[in-house]
This record gives structure tokens, C-alpha cells and sequence, in this order.
């Protein structure tokens, strides 16, 4: 095992840090005993892993963190076959299979798995401390699942920086998340699109009494829809969209209210603390400095982009976003946007499904909004036939009673 050292200052070490109702700081948070290093750190709540990324941040422990529910037996046996000891939620030390040199300072990611087995990514504490500039005092919402790029970035800002405390939400918290923000002067929060429609849809004005000021969206496309939402409850919060992902980190940063980002960003002058975004085909290439390790150069991220106008927009998934339907071919995610920009819709998932003659259709599952009326599929094909060609409508459409989301915060859209 190589010597550890502590691998970044904690200048945050003094934030508060609210878990389970208690108020506590990054320094008064529990300490785990020395961990063997590399190490898997499986948590089933917020406090331990906060305790597991502080003793990485002073010991250098090589470590991956993740909750129980998303590391399976099989992802078990390949990360004791890496080198990994496993450490269970109860303490329990499942020992290494493999024996190899440590490499301190290194912190592993588990991908969402979107496109098939998650896979790990190496990070340092520094490559994912992307905000470095003084930031204003604020206490942020922690609701992502432990070990998620969107975790570590909510987490090293906490830690790093001053007057940026944390409000840990766990699973079962989720559905009353503005009541707990609110009573503890929560000011800045970072979610999914899923993750802020489910909290519109459930209890607007419970949403509306958090003190916002800064709110940040990621982890899926991001509409206008949401958005101007957002902007009618928090008019004066700074509202954001990031992309973001293991590989790449924060790439995307924008702040102007908009969906997409200006055309103007692509292919710009190489700058070693900027991202070059291009697009070849119809796929966003990024060459990042916050990239993870051995990811140098171009990383081709298998997503989508259409323009609208000035706009670059990101629609979905190559690999599903496009649906044919008989030679002609329609973005999954136009559809979508078409259709949350119904008022009465506060949610949706645009697939293809098998079509006699011209081989797939487009379908959709819907949340709607009951407060404002009923709504039946014919709404929503008139709605979505003036301003989609006629291949791109709907044809058939389900109902459901709730928005569908996974622990990710994502749901499959």
C-alpha cells in the first residue's frame, strides 16, 4: 500500500451538514475506521457516505462509493476481481481478490448504466471540484444517490468551498423534499428534470415556499417547458442547466433561461480550462479538461443534437432518440418537448412501437396535470398535429398515474 496524504484542503470542513435531521458539520460528521484502500464503500444512507468521501478527501483512501441497491452480486465479483475490497453497509470487509498496488488519491464512479452495465470511471477529488471561483453563501440540496457524478459535484463544492452547506435528502424523503428545504433555509438545489416535474406536479406551492436562489438542472434533456416553469415560481433565481457526465464532467453551463446552448459555442478556439464541443453526424463530441481517466482527446457521448435556430439542442440517446416511421425519421425528444409544452401535461415519454405498413409508430406515455381539467389522447394529438409533421404525432398514448423515477432521480426518457 503507498504512503496517503491529504489530497485537497478542506476549506468547507466547518459547513453544516444536515442528515437525518441532525445538524452537524464536515468535521463533526462520524469517522469511519481506516478503510483498506482500494476500497467500495457501499452506503444505504447520506451520512455515510459524506463520512466515506471525508476520509478519502484526508487520508487519500482510493475509493468508490455507491448505495447497496445499485451494486449487484455480479458488479460485487468484478470490483473484488479489480482490486476492490467491499465494504458493506454494516462495516463488514469482503477482502480484495485481486491483490494490486493502491492508487492513492483516485476516486472511482459508477456510470447511470443507461445504455447497459454501469462502468467505472477514475476521477481525482481535484477533477471533480469543478466550481472553483468564491461562491455566495448557500445551503444546498443534496437529492442524488451517493457516488453519482451529480453527488460528488454537490459534495466537493460543499467541501471546498466556504459557506456552502448541505441538506441531505434520503429515498424516502423525497416526496416531502420542499418541507425539509424549507425548514432548513434551503437556497440552492440541483435535480433532474424528473426530479423538479415531480415536485411541480406534487405540490407547487409547497416548492414555491423554498427560498431559492439558485437552481440547477442535469442528468437528462432539458426542455423549455421545465424551465419557464421554474422561472414563473422563482423569477428571481438564477435558474441553470449543466451537462454533465462521468466521463466528461460539467461540459455545458448555461444561465440564460434557455433550452440548448448557443451554436456559437461549437468548435471555439481550444482554451485549457474550456470544453471543445462539436458535433459530427448527429452526435455531441466533447473534448474536456474535466474528463476522467484515460478519456484524453475526443469522447463521442452517444447523444443527440438537432438545431433550432441559434439553438443546439440535446435530444436523447442516439439509439433511441430517432424513431423511422416508414422512411421518415422524427426526433423522440421534439415529440416529448412538443408534448410537456401542453399545459395540461407534466410529463412524458416519447418510444416507437410496431406499426403495420410503415413498420414503427410514435407512441407516448403521459402524466397529466388533473387541476387543470381532463385530458384525453385526441388533446393531445390535435395539440401535437399543428405543430409536429404528421409521421412525428403520437398515435397511441397512455396514461399514467404518477412520474416514473428512478433512484438516479432520471426516469427513461
Amino acid at each position: 500500500m503507498t504512503g496517503r496524504r491529504r489530497t485537497t484542503a478542506l476549506i468547507g470542513d466547518d459547513n453544516t451538514v444536515v442528515v437525518g435531521g441532525r445538524r452537524l458539520t464536515w468535521r463533526t460528521l462520524h469517522k469511519l475506521p481506516q478503510l483498506p484502500s482500494p476500497a467500495a464503500v457501499l452506503v444505504t444512507n447520506g451520512a455515510d457516505a459524506l463520512a466515506a468521501l471525508r476520509h478519502h478527501a484526508v487520508h487519500g483512501t482510493e475509493l468508490l462509493v455507491a448505495t447497496e441497491s445499485r451494486v449487484d452480486e455480479l458488479m460485487r465479483e468484478e470490483l473484488g476481481e479489480s482490486g476492490f475490497a467491499i465494504v458493506g453497509s454494516d462495516g463488514e470487509v469482503t477482502p480484495a481478490k485481486l491483490k494490486r498496488v493502491e492508487e492513492s488519491g483516485r476516486a472511482w464512479l459508477l456510470t447511470s448504466g443507461s445504455t447497459g452495465r454501469p462502468k467505472r470511471i477514475g476521477h481525482t477529488l481535484e477533477s471533480l471540484t469543478t466550481v472553483t471561483a468564491d461562491q455566495p453563501p448557500r445551503t444546498w440540496l443534496l437529492p442524488y444517490s451517493p457516488g453519482t457524478y451529480a453527488w460528488w459535484q454537490v459534495v466537493t463544492l460543499s467541501l471546498t468551498q466556504a459557506d456552502q452547506g448541505l441538506v441531505v435528502i434520503e429515498p424516502h424523503e423525497l416526496e416531502t423534499w420542499p418541507a425539509i428545504a424549507a425548514e432548513h433555509g434551503v437556497t440552492a438545489a440541483s435535480g433532474t428534470p424528473t426530479f423538479w416535474r415531480q415536485a411541480i406536479y406534487r405540490d407547487a406551492d409547497a416548492l414555491a415556499a423554498v427560498p431559492l436562489e439558485q437552481i440547477t438542472l442535469g442528468g437528462e434533456p432539458v426542455d423549455q417547458a421545465i424551465l419557464d416553469q421554474l422561472r414563473e415560481l422563482f423569477p428571481k433565481a438564477r435558474i441553470s442547466w449543466i451537462y454533465a457526465s462521468s466521463e466528461v464532467g460539467a461540459s455545458i453551463v448555461v444561465h440564460d433561461g434557455k433550452a440548448g446552448f448557443p451554436k456559437s459555442w461549437l468548435d471555439r478556439d481550444p482554451d485549457p480550462e474550456r470544453p471543445v464541443l462539436s458535433v459530427e453526424g448527429d452526435e455531441l463530441v466533447i473534448r474536456s479538461p474535466h474528463h476522467g481517466a484515460g478519456l484524453v482527446g475526443a469522447v463521442h457521448t452517444g447523444d443527440r443534437v438537432e438545431y433550432d435556430g441559434d439553438r443546439v439542442l440535446i435530444t436523447g440517446r442516439l439509439d433511441t432518440d430517432e424513431i423511422n416511421v416508414g422512411g421518415s425519421k422524427v426526433s423522440a425528444g421534439v415529440v416529448r418537448n412538443v408534448l410537456m409544452g401542453h399545459p395540461g401535461v407534466s410529463w412524458a415519454r416519447v418510444f416507437a412501437r410496431k406499426a403495420p405498413l410503415v413498420g414503427r409508430m410514435v407512441a407516448a406515455e403521459v402524466v397529466t396535470n388533473e387541476s387543470l381539467g381532463p385530458i384525453t389522447d385526441a388533446d393531445l394529438v390535435q395539440w401535437c398535429s399543428s405543430r409536429l409533421p404528421d409521421f412525428g404525432v403520437p398515435r397511441r398514448i397512455r396514461f399514467l398515474d404518477e412520474i416514473p423515477q428512478k433512484e438516479t432521480l432520471k426516469s427513461d426518457v
